[in-house]
Order: C-alpha cells, then sequence, then structure tokens
C-alpha cells in the first residue's frame, strides 16, 4: 500500500488532480507519521492537526473545482522563526515560549493563497544562531540517518521533518548557510535565494542584510514549486526585490554548454577526502552532460568567514535587543530592585549560551573604539567578496563547491568548542555574505550520511542553478534514497 507521506510534490499533486488520492488523505498520512516518529526525531514544536487537516479539506473543494494550483493540498512544515497567525512562534528560544504570533509573514500568506496546508511550526537553534539545532531551547533534533546525529542548523527541524517524510516540503530561512548545511547533512534540496527574493516581513529577524527565507524540498523541482509560490515583491519589506520571476513549475533540466567554475579557495584544508572526491565524481558527471568545467579564484573567498562573524553578530545584537522582558519576551519570574538589573535577569533567563554568546560579540565590535576596526572593516571586505562574485560570474553561469566540508557530526560533539560549530558554515557564509542564490542537493554517501553539493549562481539566476541541478538529479538517484527509520 503506498504511504502518502513518502510522494513528493509534483506526484502528489499529480494524484490529486487526477482525484486518486484527497488532500485531506494526505495530511493525515503526514501527521500519523508525525505522531509515529517524532519522539524520536524531535523535529516539530508544534504540530496544527485541526487547523491543517480544515486547510486540506478547503484545498479538497479548491481541487473538485477544478482549480488546483501545484502547492494546492500540500502539506508543508514552518521553521519557528517564521510567523504563522495564530501559532505559537518561539524561534526556539524561552524568551518567546508564550508568543502567539497576531499575523501572517508574507510567505505564510502566499502559500494559504495557494492552498497549501501548514502542519506545523519546526525545531531551530535559538533564533537561527547555531549549525546544528543543539542550541534550541526545546531539546536537540536528531538526523533521521543516524539518531546520534545532528541533523545541521539552523533549520535542521526543517530538514529533518522532509528527510524523514513528515511533511512533503518545508521553508526555512538561510543566514550563513541554514537552509544549505542541513539540506547536506539530512540529504534534501535546500534553496538560498538571492538576497531580497523573498519577503522577509514575518520573520524573526537574526542578521537582516544575510537572512533569507527559503525552501526545503525532496527533489529539485519540489523545491522550485515551493520557491515560485513564495517569491516575488513585498510593499511591507523595504529590501524587497521588483524584477520579475520566472515560472519555475516548467522547469527543465539545463547544463549542456553551461560554464562551470571551480573555486579553488574552496578545496583546501579540513575537507574530508571522501567527500571532496564525491564532489569531484559530481562535476564530472555535469561534464559528461555537456558542461564545461574550469577553475576560477575568489581570493576574498577565504574572508568570509571572518567577516560573516563580525558583520552577523553585529545585526543580532541590534535585532535581539527588543526582548528585555517588558516590550517583548518573557519576565524573570523573581522581581528585581531595578531597571537595569530586571533587564538583565530577563536575557539571562531567557536567551541561552549561544545567543548571549553572538550578543556580547556583536556589542563590542559596534562599540565605541573597536567600531571601525571591526565593523568597518568587515564591511570593506564584504565588498571586495561580492566583488569576486561579480568578476567570477562575468566567464561562469555557476560555481561548484562542496556544501560542508564533513558529514554530520555526533551530537554533542562540538559544543564546546564554538570555533569548530563556526567552521560548518565555511563553504556557505559566501554566498549569504554577496547576496547570490544557492543550492545544495545530494551527491552521495560517506559512511552511510549524505552529502551535499553546492551550485552557486549569479544574482537573479535561480532558474540557472535549479535548472543545471535538476539536470544532475535526473543523471543520478541520490536523492531517491532514504534513512531507515
Amino acid at each position: 500500500m503506498l504511504s502518502l507521506h513518502t510522494l513528493t510534490i509534483k506526484k502528489a499533486h499529480e494524484k490529486l488532480k487526477n482525484k486518486e488520492i484527497s488532500a485531506v488523505e494526505l495530511t493525515q498520512s503526514c501527521l500519523d507519521r508525525i505522531a509515529e516518529t517524532d519522539k524520536k526525531l524531535n523535529a516539530f514544536l508544534t504540530v496544527t492537526g485541526k487547523e491543517a487537516l480544515e486547510q486540506a479539506k478547503a484545498a479538497d473543494k479548491k481541487i473538485a473545482a477544478g482549480s488546483a494550483e501545484p502547492l494546492t493540498g500540500i502539506p508543508l512544515a514552518i521553521k519557528d522563526v517564521i510567523l504563522v497567525k495564530d501559532v505559537k512562534n518561539t524561534a526556539g528560544s524561552k524568551i518567546l515560549e508564550n508568543y502567539i504570533a497576531t499575523y501572517d509573514a508574507t510567505v505564510i500568506r502566499k502559500l494559504k493563497e495557494a492552498s497549501a496546508v501548514i502542519i506545523g511550526k519546526t525545531n531551530c537553534d535559538e533564533f537561527a544562531m547555531g549549525s546544528s539545532t543543539e542550541n534550541s531551547a526545546y531539546g536537540v533534533t536528531k538526523n533521521p540517518w543516524d539518531l546520534e546525529r545532528v541533523p545541521g542548523g539552523s533549520s535542521g527541524g526543517s530538514a529533518a521533518a522532509v528527510r524523514a517524510d513528515q511533511c512533503l516540503g518545508a521553508l526555512g530561512s538561510d543566514t550563513g548557510g541554514s537552509i544549505r548545511q542541513p539540506a547536506a547533512l539530512c540529504g534534501n534540496v535546500g534553496l538560498k535565494l538571492t538576497y531580497g527574493r523573498v519577503s522577509r516581513y514575518g520573520l524573526s529577524a537574526l542578521a537582516s542584510s544575510f537572512d533569507q527565507i527559503g525552501p526545503f524540498g525532496k527533489t529539485v523541482t519540489d523545491t522550485a514549486w515551493i520557491f515560485n509560490a513564495i517569491a516575488g515583491h513585498d510593499e511591507k519589506d523595504s529590501t524587497s526585490l521588483t524584477e520579475d520571476m520566472p515560472d519555475l513549475t516548467k522547469l527543465s533540466p539545463q547544463i549542456k554548454g553551461k560554464k562551470i567554475g571551480i573555486p579553488e579557495e574552496c578545496f583546501v584544508k579540513g575537507l574530508n577526502p571522501k567527500v571532496k572526491q564525491l564532489v569531484e565524481d559530481a562535476v564530472k558527471t555535469l561534464e559528461k552532460l555537456g558542461a564545461k568545467v574550469d577553475e576560477v579564484s575568489l581570493p576574498h573567498l577565504p574572508y568570509s568567514l571572518p567577516t560573516y562573524y563580525i558583520i552577523m553578530p553585529a545585526e543580532a545584537s541590534s535585532n535581539l535587543a527588543r526582548y528585555d522582558g517588558i516590550r517583548y519576551g518573557r519576565a524573570a519570574e523573581t522581581e528585581t530592585d531595578t531597571l537595569i538589573e530586571n533587564y538583565l535577569k530577563n536575557k539571562a533567563e531567557g536567551f541561552g549560551d549561544e545567543t548571549k554568546r553572538r550578543i556580547m560579540l556583536g556589542t563590542y565590535t559596534l562599540s565605541s573604539g573597536y567600531y571601525d576596526a571591526y565593523y568597518t572593516k568587515a564591511q570593506k571586505v564584504r565588498t571586495k567578496i561580492i566583488g569576486d562574485f561579480k568578476q567570477a560570474f562575468k566567464e561562469f553561469d555557476l560555481l561548484i563547491t562542496p556544501t560542508v566540508p564533513d558529514v554530520a557530526f555526533k551530537i554533542g560533539e562540538k559544543s564546546d568548542d564554538p570555533l569548530a560549530m563556526y567552521l560548518n558554515d565555511i563553504l556557505t557564509v559566501s554566498a549569504n555574505v554577496a547576496g547570490v542564490p544557492a543550492i545544495s542537493l545530494p551527491c552521495g554517501f560517506v559512511n552511510d550520511l549524505p552529502v551535499g553539493l553546492q551550485m552557486i549562481g549569479n544574482y537573479y539566476q535561480e532558474e540557472t542553478i535549479l535548472e543545471a541541478a535538476l539536470a544532475y538529479e535526473m543523471a543520478t538517484d541520490w536523492n531517491s534514497k532514504k534513512p531507515k527509520f
């Protein structure tokens, strides 16, 4: 018997249109899967079962009327930093443990207009600060391939939920790799978009000049369909782009004749040799499909990580200043004598260690005497990195790197070494620093754990990397492999 929760979005859409299944049956299958597996996985913080079934009933009426869209009746999970009206939004933090969203984020409004089914909110590192989903105040999410390992982060709950077939797709947010890195470690497709392609209105902000909402899918096509539904200009977001969007529901594989650059700075010390070999094998596959491959140098790329970890905490310290227990966030249970003591106690009890660390780093780099030495200099280096990408895309259509230097590590393995944790983002942060689009998709396994291939495109060229990714996906079978979970 077909387990409906194992379907891809495309296959489910076809079955829904043909009346072979109903949206209610599909949604119930996912809810049953969550009930069966999530005590082990801890991917969901909130399951909106009643609301999801009501949305599914409405979707069935739309399908019966012959007006089904690609996402109509499709159960999707939402990272718990994206507001869904009347649903709890904790951002993985104690300081927001009782916050109920009063409005929908723009991406949620668009999904509801497409009659998608919102099945629940997924676990994440606190305020999206982390690379392992170990920093959530509500427990660690496990990797479906090995429950002793992390799923990546900060969107680890969404990545794990998709890979464990608890939903058909999901939304996450990507500040320095937080969609692509967990997609790689869980064996999904994850897409980070050109900065401004998708509205950030209704996203709990980490670092506003880096943050981007984006999709997870079981396949490249599924990921493109979600992107197609949520993208577009939004007057409520001042950074939202006005450029026209192609119709990505009609995506076709295109790689022949494309020029692919291999950044020499990405194949350096610290990269697992087996991961390197799998990426090199993927490049050979693309060459056989007709791509032209050559090396390229992005000389300032090695400075992406330190640049990111100066600017991002600075923006985070500013964004999180509002959570003082008076204007926003929970208040400490015990009274204090002064307002300053009250602020300190609220934040001390409400924020976790990693969030405190980044707030302190950011406040330090923005302080008098250090602003020019660190923050201003980092912004200048950011401009250099952007220049490197612009120069590379004068010659190449896309760039290819590993997504992550290694496979998923064990829970607790890097918890006491923040620098080692930050190095997980070393190959993903450059796309956020520059604001260019990038995708991660499976390209093999090392010790039965998935490895991700990253494709980086020029500004607004999501279609190019999606077409190339689809060509690779169709030539391989990595995305069809599933964990025995």
